[in-house]
């Protein structure tokens, strides 16, 4: 979901602001576009590079009609069809047309409340269930497992505002990124002090009377040196410590596929805590068959355990132009049937 060279996504108290993510607060601007695309230099090496092509023409499996609604709740976001719609309420419409039941929008907190209201409203329409948009996350301060005061008001007042962004665009789902590590503390320390602020999340969400459910999303070492939370079994202990149903785990296999693997296995393992799913193949971080992560087998299985949440396509496209986003669609047809 988030990089460290990601627009910024940190809700500070002066709210969300663009700009490159490293522990900093700039002022909030006016609603600025934050699909995935904006918020990530996906840079691929040249090994990866003469890679994809390869992987990419691959044949794939026989088409259903167009606009069927796929198996999982597939989610797009805004700009990953921006060649075939223009306007946000135009893309969100010719996703539906393809049976896409499910969008994320990471920078939703940022955008003016007239605008989340017209998404939401939109949505609605289109028989779209909204994933997840960006509570809190700091990429260069130690925000969760310092201790810090500062620090833990600042995270506070980001989950209250989430609370109302929730409320105004139906999300059930924000995410979390528990900020760097401390080196200055014994890992033990760090963990409490995670634990102690995630409870307090908790009771941010519970006192609103708040259905939503901040999901923790493990990133991978490469992508994102210096932060605190990076595997599956990780983010599994410290849901288990807080024990609330407000926190959970958000599995992007794209990271873990880059931090552990098991992808599969540790799903098993960790299935109780974990609430919501993002993919990208590695390398290159694009849509599903043009890596080396076998998704048709990793959406049956999450299928086949009865999973009815939201995978988010947190991914670039491989391919640019109409025919790339038609080759992208294809691909999730491809990993879709089973």
């Amino acid at each position: 979901m988030v990089d460290r060279r990601m627009e910024s996504v940190n809700l500070s108290l002066s709210g969300m602001s663009p700009g490159t993510l490293r522990g900093q607060t700039a002022v909030r601007p006016s609603p600025p576009d934050f699909s995935p695309m904006n918020r990530r230099n996906f840079l691929v090496a040249g090994g990866t590079a003469a890679f994809l092509p390869t992987m990419a023409h691959l044949p794939l499996a026989p088409q259903p009609a167009k606009g069927k609604p796929f198996r999982l709740n597939y989610a797009p976001h805004f700009g990953m069809f921006g060649n075939h719609a223009k306007s946000q309420e135009d893309q969100l419409q010719f996703a539906a047309d393809e049976g896409f039941r499910a969008w994320e929008d990471n920078g939703m907190a940022g955008r003016e409340v007239a605008v989340q209201e017209a998404l939401a409203k939109k949505m609605e329409q289109c028989g779209i269930t909204m994933g997840v948009f960006v509570a809190h996350g700091d990429f260069g301060k130690p925000t969760f497992a310092s201790g810090d005061g500062g620090m833990r008001n600042r995270v506070l007042a980001d989950m209250a505002r989430a609370v109302e962004v929730g409320k105004r665009v139906r999300a059930k789902w924000c995410t979390v990124v528990p900020g760097a590590i401390d080196p200055r503390l014994d890992e033990g320390y760090q963990f409490a002090n995670v634990v102690d602020l995630l409870k307090r999340c908790c009771d941010v969400l519970t006192q609103a009377k708040s259905e939503m459910v901040m999901v923790l999303e493990p990133l991978n070492f490469r992508d994102h040196p210096g932060l605190w939370l990076t595997k599956v079994a990780q983010g599994y202990a410290v849901c288990r410590a807080v024990g609330s149903p407000h926190c959970k785990i958000l599995d992007d296999l794209y990271h873990q596929q880059i931090t552990e693997g098991n992808l599969i296995p540790n799903i098993d393992r960790a299935w109780d805590e974990i609430a919501y799913f993002q993919v990208g193949d590695n390398p290159g971080r694009k849509e599903p068959g043009t890596g080396e992560i076998n998704y048709r087998n990793v959406f049956r299985h999450i299928h086949g355990k009865g999973f009815t949440g939201i995978v988010g396509m947190e991914h670039g496209n491989a391919e640019g132009g109409k025919e790339g986003e038609q080759k992208l669609i294809a691909r999730y047809r491809d990993a879709d049937a089973w």
